[in-house]
C-alpha cells in the first residue's frame, strides 16, 4: 500500500432532519448554479441583456441541468432497472429490500444529460426573452465549468466516480469503498473545469479573441469533453455493462460533443472572416 496515500472518510450526508439527509452533493450542486448566476450577473450587463432575462434564468437552467441529468443517467447508464421502475425516475425515492419506498435523493446524475437538457431549456428560454440562441449559448458557456467544477467536488465528497488504483503520493482510499488507493478523478476534473473557467472567462473580460457567435459555447465545450474524455481512462467502470469496452459510456458520449465544440469555433472563425471580408 502507498504509505503517502491520503484517507477519504467522509459521511456523504452534513446532517439528517427527521429522515431526510442534506448532503454535500446537493449544497455543492446548487452553490454551484448560485455562483454561476451571479457571475452571470455582469455578463448580461456587458451584453445589454434584460435584467428581467437574467432573474429568470436560474429556473430555467436548473430544470434543464437536473432533468436532463436525471434523465440522462436513467436512459445511457442504467435503463434495465428504470424501465421497471420508472417511479423513482423522478422521484427521490427508491425501494428497499423490505419493498418499501425510502427517500433517497436522486442517486444518479448523468453530465452529458444535464449538457443536453440545459440546450433544450435555453432554446426555450431564447425565445421566451427573445434573445438569440447563440448568444445565450455562448454566455451562458462562460460559467458553465465553474458549475462543474462544483458538482465534481460533490461527487468528490460522495466517493463516487472513483479512479482506478494508484502509486501517487496523492492516491485517495476512500475507505467507504475499499481500502486501495486510487486515483481522484472526480477532483483531476473539478481542478480542469476550474482551470478552464478561469480561462474563458479572461478571454472574454480581455476581449482577446474578435470572433464571431458560438465561439464560446464552441471552446468551452471542447475543452470540457476533452477532459472528460481522457479523465474516463482512468477512472472505474461506471456499469458493469462497460466492462471490456475499449471506451466507456461516458467517452462515447462525449464524442459528439467534441465535434459540436470544434464545429462552433470553426464555424465562429469562419463567419467572423466573412464579415471582414464583405
Amino acid at each position: 500500500m502507498n504509505l503517502l496515500s491520503i484517507t477519504w472518510d467522509v459521511s456523504p450526508d452534513i446532517l439528517n432532519i427527521a429522515g431526510f439527509p442534506l448532503k454535500y452533493y446537493g449544497l455543492l450542486f446548487l452553490a454551484g448554479l448560485v455562483l454561476c448566476y451571479t457571475i452571470l450577473k455582469s455578463i448580461y450587463k456587458k451584453e445589454h441583456l434584460s435584467q428581467q432575462a437574467h432573474e429568470a434564468l436560474f429556473s430555467y437552467a436548473f430544470i434543464g441541468i437536473l432533468v436532463g441529468a436525471r434523465l440522462g443517467h436513467c436512459l445511457f447508464y442504467d435503463f434495465d432497472y428504470y424501465s421497471q421502475h420508472p417511479v423513482e425516475i423522478f422521484l427521490p425515492i427508491q425501494k428497499g429490500a423490505d419493498g418499501a419506498y425510502h427517500f433517497s435523493g436522486y442517486a444518479g446524475l448523468a453530465s452529458h444529460g444535464g449538457g443536453i437538457g440545459l440546450i433544450i431549456m435555453l432554446l426555450v428560454y431564447a425565445r421566451k426573452f427573445s434573445i438569440k440562441f447563440m448568444s445565450v449559448l455562448d454566455v451562458i458557456a462562460i460559467a458553465t465549468p465553474l458549475a462543474g467544477a462544483f458538482i465534481r467536488l460533490g461527487n468528490l465528497m460522495n466517493s463516487e466516480i472513483i479512479g482506478t488504483p494508484s502509486d501517487a503520493p496523492w492516491a485517495f482510499i476512500f475507505t467507504q469503498v475499499d481500502q486501495i488507493p486510487r486515483h481522484p478523478a472526480q477532483l483531476y476534473e473539478a481542478i480542469c473545469y476550474l482551470l478552464i473557467f478561469v480561462s474563458v472567462y479572461f478571454m472574454y473580460r480581455k476581449n482577446s479573441f474578435k470572433i464571431g457567435k458560438g465561439f464560446y459555447f464552441g471552446i468551452t465545450t471542447l475543452l470540457i469533453f476533452i477532459v472528460r474524455f481522457f479523465v474516463e481512462f482512468i477512472k472505474e467502470d461506471q456499469v458493469d455493462f462497460e466492462h471490456g469496452m475499449s471506451l466507456n459510456m461516458g467517452q462515447i458520449l462525449s464524442v459528439p460533443f467534441l465535434f459540436l465544440g470544434l464545429f462552433f469555433i470553426v464555424k465562429s472563425i469562419r463567419d467572423k472572416n466573412k464579415i471582414s471580408v464583405s
